[in-house]
């Protein structure tokens, strides 16, 4: 190969390590980006001797979004269906973070009707359960389980269509408006939303009896990729990273965001039950813990929805939504909140009397649960890396936002 090709490929897969850096007995692998553990296109250059990882280094950039571009020649209310396209699996989650911060810019958090924070604080947790049915599901793959990811994939159908009965669509809703909602609960959606509660605590039993307790499932996980609690917090890891090192930190309860206050619910942790805090199997625990805590947040949505907030005829949904987003002065904002994979932030920079943000920036929760890859993945086995992978719950599409 000539000279001039062998920069093109430099320069088209960069690598960190080099023929010249290796030991003797070391090599240089790629997993990814097409490979179906790295859950997205991730190239993951990993430095092996043997079966014996010694380096590995992520390399994103394979899904670029161009949302803060985006969000950057569009007027504030116009970007939600971007928004939805970063985290795609916990898009409503998305949606929330950015239109209450959009609401906290213009002053009008005040203006917001009870019944409208409900409804979103309910569709938010369905979506929680959803994207950590994808998380738990996907995991049992990795680690060799195939029916946990049927099961999962079925009752998350379930929340599918619930979603795609209150928005119209199945996974990017554009449903959450600045200042309110598209539209009001469906007629009957409460009823049928407590009917599949009620049919989802029993399956998520049956998850902890088939994959947390299975005894391939806690050897391929206990011990494995252990994330201590200073690394987590000196990396800036959130979420279920966070909390399955042992720390209970859950800006639904450290922020009060929304109606959160009101309602009860655990923030669960990482208690080394079966291996050592912080390690792969306490972070699926943890998920699977949060899906009952979300069942709990929606059954208390349900309860107030139809008693103290419940429907009338002269409900607005949109009332709050301002018809042109004016902003007075120029601001700087940063606004966060808590989603299935941790904190994710936006931060605005307004211009005075413009729709458009002058600047917009999002914190990825992956991003930084991904940047401890490296940390967590020293001197383990090659296929103990794909588990820890799978435990970090990425998704591509906010990482390359």
């Amino acid at each position: 190969m000539s000279t001039i090709y062998q920069n093109y490929l430099l320069q088209s897969e960069p690598n960190k390590f080099s023929l010249d850096t290796l030991k003797a007995g070391e090599m240089i692998v790629n997993m990814g980006p097409q490979h179906p553990s790295t859950h997205g296109v991730l190239r993951l250059e990993v430095v092996t001797d043997g079966e014996i990882v010694r380096e590995v280094v992520p390399h994103i950039g394979y899904l670029h979004r161009c949302f803060e571009k985006h969000a950057e020649s569009m007027a504030y209310n116009q970007t939600i269906p971007y928004v939805d396209r970063m985290d795609y699996l916990a898009a409503m989650n998305s949606e929330h973070v950015w239109c209450m911060g959009v609401e906290k810019l213009m002053g009008i958090t005040d203006q917001i009707l009870k019944r409208v924070e409900y409804i979103r604080v309910l569709v938010a947790e369905l979506n929680r359960i959803a994207s950590h049915f994808v998380a738990i599901g996907t995991y049992a793959i990795d680690i060799g389980a195939f029916t946990p990811f049927l099961w999962m994939l079925r009752d998350r159908e379930h929340i599918q269509r619930l979603l795609e009965w209150v928005s119209g669509a199945r996974m990017l809703y554009n449903y959450i408006w600045v200042g309110g909602l598209y539209y009001d609960l469906p007629i009957g959606f409460e009823e049928r939303c407590r009917e599949f509660i009620d049919y989802l605590l029993p399956k998520l039993d049956e998850i902890d009896t088939i994959l947390l307790e299975n005894k391939i499932f806690i050897d391929r996980t206990a011990n494995v990729g252990v994330l201590p609690l200073d690394v987590a917090i000196n990396y800036g890891c959130t979420g279920p990273m966070l909390r399955g090192s042992g720390l209970k930190y859950d800006l639904r309860r450290v922020d009060g965001y929304s109606v959160y206050p009101e309602l009860e619910f655990d923030v669960p942790i990482g208690q080394g039950l079966a291996g050592t805090t912080g390690d792969c199997w306490d972070r699926n625990y943890v998920r699977a813990l949060e899906c009952r805590e979300s069942v709990k947040i929606i059954r208390q949505c349900l309860d107030k929805l139809t008693t103290d907030h419940k429907r009338t005829p002269d409900f607005d949904p949109q009332a709050a939504c301002p018809k042109k987003i004016r902003m007075t002065g120029t601001k700087e904002l940063y606004f966060r909140a808590e989603t299935p994979r941790g904190e994710l932030g936006y931060f605005f920079r307004t211009t005075d009397k413009s729709d458009v943000p002058f600047r917009c920036h999002g914190r990825s929760p992956c991003f930084s649960n991904l940047s401890v890859l490296p940390e967590i993945s020293r001197g383990c086995m090659v296929a103990d890396l794909i588990a820890i992978v799978g435990s970090v719950d990425i998704v591509l599409g906010e990482i390359d936002r």
